[in-house]
């Protein structure tokens, strides 16, 4: 398990997720790099350090990215969003240990030969331009392989995992197939992150109103509904299998008591769409998210997911700003019974 011991480990994106590894691997004494591209957040990291509120604060080298050389070795751990992915890939020669520890499905990362990946089950939130977060809700950091793989990668997945939960800041699980995780994850997600953006309003709060409940229910049936057709295993992530919450939204009075158990655990996040959302040049990930369904589905029907693309579409391309009415839009545009 060399690399980890003699070589540091290099972090893409300093955002919660990134911020939060960085911090971890450093406590349990590790040699971290951080690389990121927003100027303000660099010369705040290296004037101040690096900071998970509430455990507290560490000297954590940062580097912009123009200025990275990619190490001949060492781990590198890819915490950017999806759609900054294709520059860091650029970079890198084929036989760099990359882990991905991202949300949504990236096509391009997709035909790598990686070995591993992780996912995160636990909330992060970092400042826009400073390394500082804060994690607003417990979980685990998964760690697997994503294909079969060597003894000498198994041994690597294994440093990593250790390495990770050194700190204990979060409980690391170390996995044998990371896929399964990934795509569970995603199903919340997709059926999170569009509406709480569109909407304006933090995760909680989607399972307040009526029209939102409704809305984010039917997404994840439908999500899960697409995941099984295109057979994808799926596993727990959190209290309940996904067949276990499919059956609960299909069962009467049921989906009212789950969203009284979530809505405490949510209120007060956000989704990592929504600071994206309201940038003055908007992007998102949702076709990481969405898309990646609506590509999975093919001709499988997915009403759905297809008017929430199109409406998060609208909104970015329009610079339209984030408020409830959009989840009226929403609703209006989807065929007769979606909802029901």
């Amino acid at each position: 398990m060399p690399r980890l011991l003699n070589k540091p480990i290099h972090i893409f994106g300093v955002g919660g997720i990134g911020t939060a590894l960085g911090w971890a691997l450093a406590q349990g004494g590790y040699s971290v790099i951080l690389i990121d591209n927003h100027s303000s957040k660099i010369a705040h990291g290296r004037e101040n350090g690096i900071t998970v509120v509430g455990p507290g604060t560490q000297q954590i080298p940062i580097v912009a990215f123009d200025d990275w050389v990619p190490p001949d070795e060492g781990f590198i751990l890819l915490c950017t969003k999806t759609y900054d992915n294709p520059a860091v890939l650029a970079l890198l020669p084929d036989d760099a240990f990359l882990v991905p520890i991202q949300n949504g499905f990236d096509p391009e990362l997709e035909q790598r030969d990686h070995a591993c990946e992780g996912i995160a089950s636990f909330v992060s939130e970092c400042q826009r331009d400073r390394p500082v977060t804060r994690i607003t809700r417990p979980g685990s950091l998964h760690i697997g392989a994503r294909r079969s793989i060597t003894a000498d990668e198994q041994a690597e997945i294994i440093s990593l995992a250790s390495a990770l939960g050194k700190a204990k800041l979060f409980p690391v699980e170390l996995v044998p197939d990371i896929r399964p995780y990934k795509a569970t994850k995603l199903m919340y997600n997709a059926a999170i992150s569009p509406l709480a953006a569109m909407a304006g309003v933090d995760n909680g709060e989607l399972l307040t109103g009526q029209l939102a409940k409704a809305l984010f229910f039917a997404l994840l049936l439908e999500n899960y509904a697409i995941l099984q057709h295109a057979k994808i295993p799926l596993a727990r992530i959190g209290p309940f299998h996904p067949d276990t919450v499919s059956l609960i939204l299909r069962t009467p009075w049921l989906p009212a008591l789950m969203a009284m158990f979530f809505r405490p655990s949510l209120r007060g996040t956000y989704c990592s769409m929504a600071p994206d959302i309201h940038a003055e040049h908007p992007r998102t990930e949702i076709d990481a998210y969405t898309g990646h369904l609506i590509r999975l589905a093919g001709k499988f029907s997915c009403p759905l997911n297809r008017a929430t693309f199109a409406l998060i579409q609208k909104i970015t391309s329009e610079g339209l700003k984030p408020q409830y009415q959009h989840l009226q839009d929403l609703a209006d545009n989807l065929p007769e019974g979606v909802l029901s």
